[in-house]
C-alpha cells in the first residue's frame, strides 16, 4: 500500500518542525493512541487501539527516525505488532517546504505491509482505513499546530 499527499498548515515550518518531534503533539493527533513514548531523540514507542472493518486491535510499535535534516526533512520507519489481528510495517518519507513565514506544505511519501487477519480484508479496504487514519492525523496536527501558534 503507497500513499503520497501533501497537507498545508498555517504555521512556519520551524513550528511545523518542532511539533513533528513532539511526542505530546503527536500523541494528540495519532487516531486510537494510548501511549508515545520517546525512548530516545530517535526512536518512539507507541500503543494504539485501532479499528480496520471488522477487526479491532491493540497496537505495540516503535518508531525510529532517519536521514534527518532539520527543520526539512527525514524518514520514518515502524513496525506494529497486534497480536492475533496481524502486523503493520511501514514507512515514510515527510518533507516540509516552506511557503512563507506562515505557511508550510508537509509532503509524505508511504509505503506499508501488513500481515494476518487484517490482510484478509483485501487492499480496497486497507487503502480506505489508511487514507482515512492519516487524514485524521494531519487534520488534528494541522489544528493542533495552529491553536499553538496563535
Amino acid at each position: 500500500m503507497e500513499m503520497k499527499e501533501s497537507v498545508t498548515i498555517p504555521a512556519a515550518r520551524d513550528t511545523v518542525w518542532r511539533s513533528l518531534n513532539d511526542p505530546d503533539v503527536l500523541r494528540r493527533c495519532i487516531p486510537g493512541c494510548e501511549e508515545l513514548e520517546q525512548d530516545s531523540p530517535t526512536e518512539l514507542a507507541a500503543k494504539v487501539t485501532l479499528k480496520v472493518g471488522p477487526i479491532k486491535a491493540r497496537f505495540a510499535g516503535e518508531v525510529a527516525l532517519s536521514e534527518i535534516v532539520p527543520p526539512e526533512s527525514y524518514v520514518l520507519s515502524g513496525e506494529g505488532k497486534g497480536g492475533v489481528a496481524g502486523f503493520a510495517r511501514g514507512s515514510a518519507n515527510v518533507r516540509l517546504e516552506e511557503v512563507s513565514e506562515a505557511e508550510t506544505v508537509l509532503h509524505y511519501d508511504a509505503k506499508a505491509d501488513v500481515g494476518g487477519k487484517i490482510a484478509q480484508l483485501g487492499a480496497r479496504m486497507l487503502d480506505k482505513t489508511a487514507r482515512k487514519l492519516a487524514k485524521s492525523f494531519f487534520d488534528e496536527f494541522a489544528a493542533v499546530v495552529t491553536e499553538a501558534n496563535t
